[in-house]
């Protein structure tokens, strides 16, 4: 390709993570690669989201690449007993099999440019964990939050809160030297280290001298991940892409084509008959993900295609009423049009709020996603099954090109975050800054409607209780004015009269770069 091509976009969850993919960006590499320094960045940089010690899933879609789903489901152990419970799950034996650097180098060398070397998408990362990062005040609110817990294990209080167990004011610069020598010897040693080398022989050794069921064995066996097509809709005039099961894009489909049953403009103004909507549409498919998840999360395509038909949503829709878990997310386009969404967590915030002594990284602890005493559920407690995601990175775009990346963090309020974001890009049309910063609401089972902004009138108030809502507004210590971190954190790219735009959520510490421009080969 020749000639001068139009800057790439980014939104992540942290200034320096951004700046990370950034910076790859201008060096000549692809959305994907890219996407690697992010992801790493961001384990460093909020370390409450992600880590190496976690999952990651990518979906990417552009010129040459179809709709796909990297699947970065991690796995629960091997030596998980047949007989264990939720109540057995303290610090180690809490994580699955971490999966966020085989994903990130599998992305690397099957769809990256070629241009840019392993070691060279980790140095962002490894800057930052030695020379540190300001603490951004939502990362320090996070830690406030949480900082009784951490401090209950010291290797984790030694890492994120310092030798005095006390919380940094905002600003201060946060170093992490142990992870720093870890990503340095994984730039060097390639990502394979961690799963078969030094560093997996090291994270063995501390498993069994804590009595975690994570092994060597666990480690040296995880394959690549799968490639697996998206799961694709419509909305609308657009073409919908979103993750397959273990994750939760199959709900983002089925409440998209919920609202799309809307009388012709209902959609179109932020009002009573917007919300009712919204409200009815999240809880139906909520309810249904939690009654009716498919039944194998393998073999899926025929129970998610009767999940999600317009039909079945025609239904739905008529039988309507008619009267803190944490991750990440970033996206990112480069100047050529792929767009990488990627989300990744270690499931609560800081994990297992346990980290590896001499590594410097936190355990995930994706074991509590499991389901314990039926073991028909698809998400049942056992050996090498993949935990329950709420996982819904999305991409819309029409005639073959991606035109929106989304994706949030924030557990069953992902799939809530991101039928209402990408609802207001479509139906409202003000722009991607305005749809991330519009007020949210989130629906759970037995009709009751959590709000980020309580209805200002009485009638539309009135409106959500003729239809079986009971209205709640939950206050956290994370609460930024109006807007509150636990109804998501949506970094979005949207294509806007043919150049890339970002929209960080202002709801956190992320912001939203144009990438420079580059001279196309």
């Amino acid at each position: 390709m020749n000639g001068e091509l139009s800057p790439g976009a980014i939104a992540a969850a942290t200034p320096e993570a951004a700046a990370a993919g950034a910076e790859i960006l201008a060096d000549g590499g692809n959305a994907v690669d890219a996407a690697v320094a992010v992801s790493l960045a961001l384990g460093v940089s909020e370390p409450a989201g992600s880590g190496i010690g976690g999952q990651s899933t990518l979906l990417l879609h552009g010129p040459g690449v179809d709709p796909v789903a990297i699947n970065g489901s991690s796995f629960a152990p091997a030596a998980v007993p047949p007989d264990a419970s939720l109540g057995d799950l303290s610090e180690h034996r809490a994580t699955t099999i971490p999966t966020n650097l085989r994903a990130l180098d599998f992305a690397h060398r099957r769809f990256g440019s070629g241009k840019l070397s392993w070691s060279r998408l980790v140095e962002p990362a490894i800057r930052l964990a030695e020379e540190g990062h300001p603490l951004g005040e939502f990362r320090r609110r996070a830690l406030l939050r949480h900082a009784q817990a951490i401090r209950a294990n010291g290797v984790a209080t030694r890492i994120l809160l310092g030798a005095d167990g006390r919380v940094p004011q905002a600003g201060a610069i946060m170093r992490q030297p142990l992870l720093a020598k870890t990503l340095r010897r994984i730039a060097e040693r390639g990502a394979d280290d961690f799963y078969r080398g030094e560093i997996a022989r090291e994270i063995a050794a501390e498993m069994g001298r804590a009595k975690g069921w994570l092994s060597a064995g666990d480690l040296a066996n995880l394959g690549e991940p799968p490639v697996l097509p998206a799961l694709g809709g419509t909305y609308r005039d657009w073409d919908v892409f979103t993750l397959p099961p273990p994750a939760a894009g199959w709900v983002v489909l089925l409440a998209l084509n919920i609202l799309e049953q809307a009388p012709e403009g209902e959609l179109a103004v932020e009002g009573p008959a917007r919300l009712v909507w919204l409200a009815n549409a999240l809880g139906a498919a909520h309810q249904r993900r939690v009654m009716r998840p498919p039944p194998d999360l393998v073999h899926y395509e025929k129970a998610v295609a009767g999940r999600t038909s317009k039909d079945r949503a025609r239904t739905i829709a008529r039988s309507l009423p008619r009267y803190s878990g944490e991750t990440t997310h970033f996206s990112l386009a480069d100047g050529a049009g792929l767009v990488v969404a990627v989300t990744q967590s270690l499931n609560s915030y800081y994990g297992a709020r346990t980290a590896h002594s001499s590594l410097g990284f936190l355990y995930n602890d994706y074991m509590r996603e499991f389901v314990s005493g039926d073991e028909d559920h698809p998400f049942a407690l056992r050996p090498g099954a993949m935990p329950y995601s709420s996982m819904s990175a999305t991409v819309l775009g029409r005639d073959g090109r991606p035109e929106l990346a989304l994706g949030s963090p924030g557990d069953d309020r992902i799939i809530s975050a991101v039928v209402q974001v990408a609802s207001h890009w479509v139906d409202i049309g003000q722009g991607i800054e305005a749809a991330v910063g519009a007020h949210r609401v989130h629906a759970l089972r037995g009709g009751e409607l959590l709000v980020e902004h309580p209805p200002e009138d009485a009638s539309t108030l009135l409106a959500l209780e003729r239809h079986g809502h009971v209205v709640y507004h939950p206050v956290t210590s994370l609460e930024v004015g109006e807007l509150n971190p636990y109804f998501g954190g949506v970094h979005a790219v949207a294509l806007d009269d043919g150049a890339w735009q970002p929209a960080a959520d202002p709801r956190r510490d992320g912001v939203g770069l144009l990438a420079p421009s580059v001279s196309g080969a």
